[in-house]
């Protein structure tokens, strides 16, 4: 008898804290319920287009919360807007909701890759590559450039674009017929070798110097009008020399080494040098994979940098 009673006595301890935990987790509830039920009822704002500061302004005075719920590339959508939010616009939440919303990247984009000096296909495959496109295609004598090879690129390389834009490149139709004359590449070159040619054409040189420059005197800087315009007769030619003294010693000049990487296939390759003279292409022809290319350039100071370009694409950057 006493085993039975002392069983009844448990289960009667256990039957209370039960019927305590039903009416606690009753009451938890109802608190629960009346406190969510005393918060205010607001209408889900249209943020479609605003910027996430400006919805976030918007969301405040609502006291309804924010979450960026992802990111989509959106061409007709400015970049940090938002595209999408949930729940939608005009939906009845209570004060404390979080809102999702999907925030615009922009247009998506891509750098246009350098295929100047490339022949037409291989410009063609590395646009493909680069999700881009070749557009049009025109043709103008070159000096600089053999048959075939591409003389200019529109958009210009390393500028940012969107995907599956044209790039529109001229290409080399070889040299110049008779009766028409092409503006020499002169850069870099001595002002002596211009004036011979020009003398021999029948062109007019008007010279300017820069007294700043570190290059050796006479050494052109720049020159109007650009390597392979078509020129005119009579017409005038402008040229940019070093205007260092010539009893001053020579510039130093700096050693520059390229090792073409390993691979299984011949590579074009294409050096540069951009200063505060512009780019002047140093190299540019194909060699096989491990040879090494060993260049001599003037020392002009701090700013000069020299870019490396792979097949079209550059691959290496440094300062001179």
């Amino acid at each position: 008898m006493k085993r039975d009673r002392g069983e009844i006595q448990l289960w009667e301890a256990f039957l209370s804290l039960g019927t305590l935990a039903a009416f606690a987790f009753i009451a938890f509830r109802w608190g629960i319920e009346g406190i969510v039920h005393a918060r205010k009822v607001q209408i889900v704002p249209d943020l479609k287009g605003k910027p996430v500061s400006a919805a976030l302004d918007a969301l405040a005075p609502l006291n309804i919360a924010l979450k960026k719920d992802g990111e989509e590339f959106n061409n007709a959508v400015p970049i940090g807007a938002i595209l999408r939010q949930n729940p939608p616009p005009g939906t009845k939440v209570r004060e404390g909701k979080v809102l999702k919303v999907v925030v615009s990247q922009g247009g998506e984009t891509v750098f246009a890759p350098v295929v100047v000096g490339l022949p037409l296909r291989n410009a063609e495959m590395l646009l493909r590559q680069n999700q881009l496109v070749l557009g049009e295609v025109s043709e103008a004598y070159s000096l600089k450039y053999d048959k075939g090879m591409v003389v200019t690129q529109d958009p210009k390389s390393e500028s940012s674009v969107e995907r599956n834009s044209q790039v529109n490149v001229v290409v080399s139709g070889g040299q110049p017929p008779n009766g028409i004359v092409l503006m020499p590449d002169f850069q870099r070159k001595d002002l002596s070798e211009a004036s011979t040619w020009a003398n021999a054409q029948g062109y007019q040189v008007a010279v300017s110097k820069d007294f700043g420059a570190l290059f050796p005197y006479g050494v052109i800087l720049a020159q109007e009008p650009a390597a392979d315009a078509v020129l005119a007769p009579g017409q005038k030619i402008k040229l940019t020399i070093s205007g260092r003294t010539k009893t001053a010693p020579g510039g130093p000049s700096k050693s520059i080494r390229y090792e073409v990487s390993q691979g299984s296939a011949d590579s074009t390759v294409r050096i540069v040098v951009v200063d505060q003279y512009g780019e002047r292409e140093l190299f540019n022809g194909v060699r096989p994979p491990g040879s090494k290319i060993d260049l001599s350039v003037p020392d002009t100071g701090s700013g000069a940098r020299m870019k490396v370009f792979l097949n079209g694409i550059l691959v290496e950057e440094r300062d001179l």
